[in-house]
C-alpha cells in the first residue's frame, strides 16, 4: 500500500514522452497516490498498456494541445523503450495516422460530407466528449496507480507489489478520480479507433485545440470495405442483365391507363422505378464482379447502404480493455462516446440548385402543402432504409382505406339524420300525450319526472342506434379482414421492388445491459472460487464440496468461455417483478375508472340537491362531458408513464438482443396503454346501468351512494360521446401537440443550455468556422425507434374497430388525423431527427399479429355491443314476437315496469314532490308487475331477449368469421403478376449462370488449341536446323512439347 504522506522517491520519477511531445512533472511537485476501487474499473491490467504500444502510437496520436500530465515510472524499462521509439514513430505517423480537420480546408468537405480531401465521402460519424484535465497538479494532488492503465484494488496493490517479473506500474498524478476515468475511456476511444482501422475504415479527426468540448471522428469505407462487407452481408445488387416486364393487355390495361392520368398531379415529382424493364440483382459477391454495371466504385453503394455496412463493422469491432466484447452500442452505453449516427445528404432548405435526397424528401413529402398527394415510398426506403420504409407504406396504405370506410359510415350516419323523423320509440318518447311518471333518479332530492323530458337524449341516440349501425358492424369487420390482406399483397410487392425476397435472419449482437449481466456473473462466480480456494487452503472445506470438486476436476472444470449465458434462474427476479408490476399498473388503471366513476355519481347527487332548475334539468350532460374530460386527462397522463414503465420492466429482463428488447416492450407497452384507453369504454359500454338494482332494493356504493344508472335512450349516446371525445383528445393532444411541442421545447432548451455555458467550454474551432454538416446533425434529436409511431396507430385502429357500431364517423376522424400524422412524421424524420441507421426487415414484425389479434377481437366486441348496449335486439324481439300489428307502436311502454311507491325504503322517497297522488312509477327494466305473484322478478320478456341477445352473439360473430375467411381465400397474399416475374428472374438467372459456365468451359478447351498453334512455328525451325532427324522422331518431340505445356498451363 502506498503511503499517503510520503513523497513519490525521485529516484522512480522518470520522464514520459506523451504522443506529440515530452511531458515533465512539475518541479517540487509531492504526489500523493490515490488506489481506486477494482469495481470502478473492471478491466483486465493490459488496458492502457494496449492502448499505448508503439504499433497503436502509429496509427492514432494524440492532439498537440493536450493537457499536461505528470507520469512516473517504476522502472526504468519501459521509459527508455519509449523514449527510443517516439521520434521514429513521430514520423511515421505522418504517412500513416488519420487525417485531421484543418480550419482553413472548410471548403473542401463540401459542405460537411467530405473528408478534408474532398474526395472520400463520410460514412458514419462517433462523437464523443472532451472533459477539461488539469494542465498542473498541486502539492497535494491525488494520484493514481495505473498498472498497464487499469486502477487496481486496494487490497490487492501491496501484494501486487512484492510479485516480482510484474510489469511496470504508471503513476498517473491527476487532480482528482474523474480525471483518471476520463483516461481510460480516451484510452478506449484510441484502442477503438484503431481497430476501425485495422478493418479497413479510414478515419478523420478535428484537431483538438480545445480543454473541454465535442470532438468527431469522422468515418469513410473504402472500396474494398464496402465489397468485402457487402458480400458478407448478402447485400442484393443489381446486375447488367434487363428483362422486359410484361404488360397487361384488355381492360385491365386500359383502366390502369386511365387511372394513371387521373392520379398523375397526385404523384410526387422524385424519380420513378422503371416499369417497363427491370434488373436482375443478385447478392453482391466479388467473384461474380463482370455480372456487376460497376461505373463508379463510389456511387455504386448508396449512401444509406455505405452506413449500415459501417454500422455492421461498428457493431462487431471489439476493444480489448474491457472484459467482454465491446462494440458501439456498449462504448456509448458506458460513456466512451456520446453518440453515433450517418450524416443526412445535406441541408434540405438549400438554395443550392443541385437536390440531395434529403431536400427532394422534404419538397415532395414532408410539407404541409403536399398532403395531396402520394408518398414516394422508394425514395423514403433509399433514404432510411427498408424498416421505416416499409412504416411509411403501411400507414399510406391503412389511410387509404380509411376512405372506403370513413364513406360508408358517412352515409349510416345521414341515414340516421334522415329517419330521426320517423322512428316510433323516439316519437313515443316525445308525445307530451302520452306520457309517464318515471321514479326518481336519486334518494330524497330527487323528484319523480316525465318521460318526455328525455327527448332530444332519445333522438339524438338514434343518429348511431340505428339497424344501419348493424350493416356497419359486419363490414367494418370485413374491413379490417380487407386491410390485413391488402397488406400483406403491398409488403410481397414491395420486398419484391427492393430485393428483400430470400432475406435471412442477421446474427444479432448482444445488447451492453446483457453484457454486464454476464460479465457480473462471471465476476461472482470467480470469486465464490477464489473463497473456495482460500476455505480448501485454511483446511475449513467440507467433505461434500471436496466431492463436488473431485468430480468437476475429472469433468475439466467449469468453463467461463463463451458459453457462458443467463439462464433462467437469472432472470426469475425480473419475471417476478414484470408480473407485479403489470397488476399494479391494470389496478392503477381499474383505480381511476373507479374515481371517475364515484365523481360522477357524487356530482349528480350534489347538483341533483340544487335549487336551480337549470342546474338540475343538465346533470347528465355536465356529468358525462365533465367526467370524459377527466378521463382523457387521465389516459394522457398515465399513457406517457406506462411508456417509461414498460421499457424499465423490459430492462429488468435483460433480454439478449435488441429484436427480442423490442418485442417483449412492445408486448408491455400495448398491454399497459390497451387497458388505460379503452377501460372507461368498457365501462360505459358493458357495466354501467347493468348493476343498479331496481326502485325500492338499489345497489349502493359505501352505502350511501347509487351506481348510475343509463339515460332513457340507452348507453349507447354516452358510449358515443365517451369514445368520440377520447379518440379525438387523444390525436389531438398527445399525437400531434406532443410530436410538435416536445421537440421544440427540448431543443429550446438546449439552445438556452449552449448559451449559459462558459465560453472557455466550448470548442474553439466552432467559433472560427462555419457549422459543418456533422456540427448540424449532432443538435438534432436522436432517433429512438418506431414503436410510439407504431403504438399510436394501433391504439387509433381500436378505436375505428373496436366500438365502431356507436360511433360511425370514427373512421372519418382517424382519416382526418392521419392526413396530419404523415406529413407531421415526415417533417419530423427528415427535419428534425437524426438520420436513422438503415435496417432491412422484410415486414412490420410483431405489429401485424397485434393487428390481427385487434381485427378478430373487434368482431367479439361489436357483436356484444349490438346485443347489449344496443336496442336493436330489444326493437326486434318486440316487432316480430309481442307487436299487435308488426310496428313499432307501444315499444316504449314494453320497456317500462311498474313499482309501487308505498314500498320504497324509508327515508329514500322523495322529501319534497310536485306530483300528487302518484301510487306507481316506471322505471326502465323487464320486471314483473307489483300486482304479480312474483313481483318484480324478471319476467318472461327479459329471458327472450337475453337468448336472443346470445343467440345474435353466435350468429354475428360466426357469419363474419366466414366472411372473412372467404375473404382471405379470395384475395392472393402473393400477386399474381409479381409471382411470373420471381419465376421469371430464376429463369433468367440459370440462363445466365449456364451461359458464364459454358464460356469458362469452352475456355479450357481452347487451351490445348492454342498451343498446338504456337507450337507450329517452332516446329518449322526445328525441321530447318535438325533436317537429320527422322519424321518419326520429330513427331514424338512435337506431341511430347504440346502434352507438357498443356498440363503446365492447366
Amino acid at each position: 500500500m502506498a503511503d499517503h504522506g510520503r513523497p513519490a522517491p525521485v529516484a522512480e520519477k522518470r520522464r514520459l514522452h506523451s504522443f506529440q511531445g515530452e511531458l515533465e512533472p512539475e518541479p517540487g511537485h509531492r504526489g500523493t497516490p490515490i488506489i481506486l476501487s477494482h469495481h470502478a474499473y473492471p478491466e483486465p491490467r493490459k488496458a492502457t498498456a494496449r492502448a499505448r504500444t508503439k504499433e497503436f502510437e502509429k496509427y492514432l496520436t494524440v492532439p498537440r494541445c493536450s493537457p499536461r500530465a505528470n507520469f512516473s515510472l517504476a522502472s526504468d524499462a519501459s521509459d527508455s523503450a519509449t523514449s527510443a521509439s517516439h521520434s521514429k514513430e513521430e514520423l511515421e505517423s505522418s504517412l500513416v495516422i488519420n487525417n485531421y480537420f484543418e480550419e482553413n480546408e472548410e471548403g473542401d468537405t463540401k459542405k460537411g460530407l467530405y473528408f478534408s480531401d474532398g474526395k472520400r465521402k463520410i460514412d458514419y460519424v462517433l462523437v464523443y466528449q472532451n472533459r477539461k484535465v488539469t494542465s498542473q497538479s498541486t502539492t497535494q494532488s491525488s494520484g493514481a496507480i495505473v498498472p498497464n492503465g487499469t486502477a487496481t484494488n486496494p487490497h490487492r496493490s501491496k501484494a501486487h507489489k512484492q510479485l516480482p517479473g510484474r510489469q511496470q506500474e504508471v503513476v498517473l498524478d491527476v487532480g482528482n478520480p474523474h480525471e483518471s476515468v476520463e483516461e481510460e475511456r480516451r484510452a478506449r476511444r484510441e484502442e477503438f479507433e484503431k481497430n476501425l482501422m485495422e478493418n479497413g475504415l479510414a478515419i478523420e479527426k478535428d484537431k483538438e485545440m480545445k480543454t473541454q468540448g465535442i470532438g468527431y471522428v469522422r468515418i469513410h469505407a473504402p472500396w474494398h470495405v464496402l465489397s468485402r462487407e457487402a458480400e458478407f452481408l448478402k447485400i442484393k445488387v443489381q446486375t447488367k442483365k434487363v428483362f422486359e416486364i410484361q404488360q397487361e393487355d384488355g381492360i385491365t390495361a386500359k383502366m390502369n391507363s386511365i387511372w394513371q392520368k387521373f392520379t398523375k398531379p397526385l404523384q410526387p415529382k422524385v424519380e420513378q422505378s422503371a416499369q417497363k424493364s427491370k434488373h436482375l440483382s443478385h447478392p453482391f459477391t466479388r467473384d461474380k464482379m463482370h455480372l456487376y454495371n460497376v461505373t463508379n466504385k463510389e456511387t455504386f453503394f448508396d449512401n444509406a447502404t455505405r452506413s449500415r455496412i459501417v454500422y455492421e463493422i461498428l457493431k462487431r469491432t471489439s476493444c480489448a480493455t474491457a472484459r467482454y466484447n465491446m462494440g458501439i452500442t456498449t462504448l456509448i452505453a458506458n460513456g466512451v462516446y456520446d453518440s453515433a449516427f450517418p450524416l443526412h445528404d445535406g441541408d434540405y432548405e438549400d438554395t443550392d440548385p443541385e437536390d440531395n435526397e434529403r431536400k427532394m424528401l422534404y419538397q415532395e413529402w414532408a410539407r404541409y402543402g403536399v398532403f395531396y398527394k402520394y408518398q414516394p415510398i422508394d425514395l423514403i426506403r433509399k433514404y432510411f432504409g427498408e424498416k421505416i420504409g416499409l412504416y411509411f407504406a403501411w400507414l399510406g396504405l391503412y389511410t387509404q382505406l380509411l376512405m372506403p370506410a370513413s364513406l360508408v359510415g358517412i352515409i349510416v350516419f345521414f341515414y340516421g339524420c334522415v329517419t330521426i323523423d320517423s322512428d316510433i320509440p323516439s316519437l313515443e318518447m316525445c308525445d307530451e300525450k302520452n306520457n309517464f311518471t318515471m321514479c326518481p333518479l336519486c334518494d330524497k332530492s330527487c323528484d319523480y319526472w316525465y318521460l318526455s323530458t328525455a327527448c332530444a337524449t332519445a333522438r339524438a341516440s338514434h343518429l348511431f342506434d340505428n339497424p344501419a349501425t348493424v350493416f356497419f358492424s359486419i363490414f367494418m369487420a370485413l374491413w379490417a379482414t380487407l386491410f390485413l390482406e391488402s397488406w400483406k399483397r403491398r409488403q410481397t410487392r414491395l420486398c419484391y421492388q427492393w430485393d428483400l425476397t430470400g432475406l435471412e435472419e442477421e446474427e444479432e449482437h448482444p445488447r451492453p445491459e446483457y453484457e454486464s449481466k454476464l460479465l457480473q456473473k462471471k465476476l461472482l462466480r470467480e470469486e465464490k472460487d477464489r473463497n473456495q480456494q482460500k476455505k480448501e487452503q485454511e483446511g475449513h472445506s467440507l467433505g461434500k464440496s471436496k466431492w463436488k470438486d473431485k468430480v468437476l476436476s475429472a469433468m475439466g472444470g467449469i468453463s467461463l468461455g463463451e458459453n457462458e449465458k443467463l439462464t433462467w434462474r437469472d432472470r426469475v427476479p425480473g419475471y417476478l417483478g414484470n408480473f407485479v408490476s403489470i397488476l399494479f399498473m391494470i389496478g392503477l388503471t381499474f383505480s381511476a375508472v373507479f374515481g371517475v366513476i364515484i365523481y360522477r355519481i357524487s356530482i349528480a347527487a350534489a347538483m341533483a340537491m340544487s335549487t336551480n332548475e337549470s342546474t338540475k334539468s343538465n346533470i347528465r350532460v355536465t356529468v358525462t362531458a365533465t367526467a370524459v374530460i377527466i378521463n382523457l386527462l387521465v389516459i394522457i397522463i398515465l399513457d406517457e408513464i406506462y411508456g417509461a414503465v414498460a421499457e424499465w420492466l423490459t430492462k429488468m429482463e435483460v433480454p439478449k438482443t435488441e429484436k427480442i428488447f423490442e418485442e417483449r416492450l412492445i408486448l408491455k407497452a400495448f398491454l399497459l396503454k390497451f387497458v388505460n384507453s379503452y377501460a372507461p369504454i368498457f365501462y360505459v359500454a358493458f357495466f354501467k346501468g347493468r348493476f343498479v338494482g331496481r326502485p325500492g332494493r338499489y345497489v349502493y356504493i359505501f352505502h350511501d351512494y347509487r351506481m348510475e344508472e343509463c339515460a332513457p335512450g340507452g348507453c349507447l349516446m354516452e358510449l358515443c360521446i365517451q369514445l368520440s371525445i377520447i379518440m379525438l383528445g387523444k390525436q389531438l393532444i398527445q399525437n400531434n401537440l406532443f410530436e410538435i411541442g416536445i421537440p421544440r421545447m427540448k431543443k429550446l432548451f438546449r439552445k438556452l443550455k449552449d448559451e449559459r455555458a462558459d465560453p472557455k467550454e466550448s470548442n474553439n474551432s466552432g467559433s472560427t468556422r462555419h457549422p459543418q454538416q456533422w456540427d448540424l446533425d449532432y443538435n438534432l434529436e436522436p432517433f429512438t425507434g418506431l414503436t410510439p409511431e407504431y403504438m399510436e396507430m394501433i391504439v387509433q385502429f381500436g378505436f375505428v374497430t373496436l366500438f365502431v357500431a356507436s360511433f360511425p364517423l370514427a373512421p372519418l376522424f382517424a382519416l382526418l388525423n392521419n392526413i396530419i400524422e404523415i406529413r407531421l412524421d415526415a417533417k419530423k424524420f427528415v427535419a428534425e431527427l437524426r438520420r436513422p441507421d438503415a435496417v432491412r426487415a422484410k415486414d412490420i414484425g410483431i405489429w401485424y399479429n397485434i393487428l390481427s389479434g385487434m381485427g378478430k377481437f373487434s368482431v367479439i366486441i361489436n357483436a356484444f355491443v349490438i346485443a347489449i348496449t344496443s336496442d336493436f335486439i330489444p326493437r326486434l324481439v318486440y316487432q316480430y314476437m309481442y307487436s299487435d300489428d308488426g310496428s313499432m307502436h307501444g315499444f316504449v311502454n314494453h320497456t317500462l315496469s311498474y313499482f309501487n311507491v308505498s314500498e320504497f325504503l324509508q327515508g329514500t322517497h322523495p322529501q319534497s314532490s310536485h306530483f300528487n297522488n302518484i301510487k306507481v312509477c316506471r322505471y326502465k327494466d323487464y320486471r314483473e308487475p307489483p300486482w304479480s305473484d312474483h313481483a318484480y322478478d324478471y319476467s318472461k320478456q327479459y329471458w327472450a331477449i337475453l337468448a336472443a341477445r346470445l343467440t345474435f352473439v353466435i350468429i354475428f360473430q360466426n357469419l363474419v368469421m366466414v366472411l372473412s375467411e372467404v375473404l382471405v381465400w379470395l384475395i392472393s397474399e402473393v400477386p399474381k403478376d409479381i409471382s411470373m416475374r420471381m419465376k421469371k428472374e430464376k429463369t433468367l438467372f440459370v440462363d445466365v449462370f449456364l451461359k458464364e459456365e459454358q464460356e469458362k468451359v469452352n475456355l479450357i478447351e481452347s487451351f490445348p488449341v492454342q498451343d498446338r498453334q504456337k507450337q507450329r512455328p517452332k516446329n518449322e525451325v526445328q525441321k530447318s536446323r535438325a533436317s537429320n532427324f527422322t519424321q518419326r522422331a520429330r513427331s514424338q518431340r512435337s506431341s511430347f512439347t504440346s502434352f507438357s505445356s498443356q498440363h503446365t498451363d492447366v
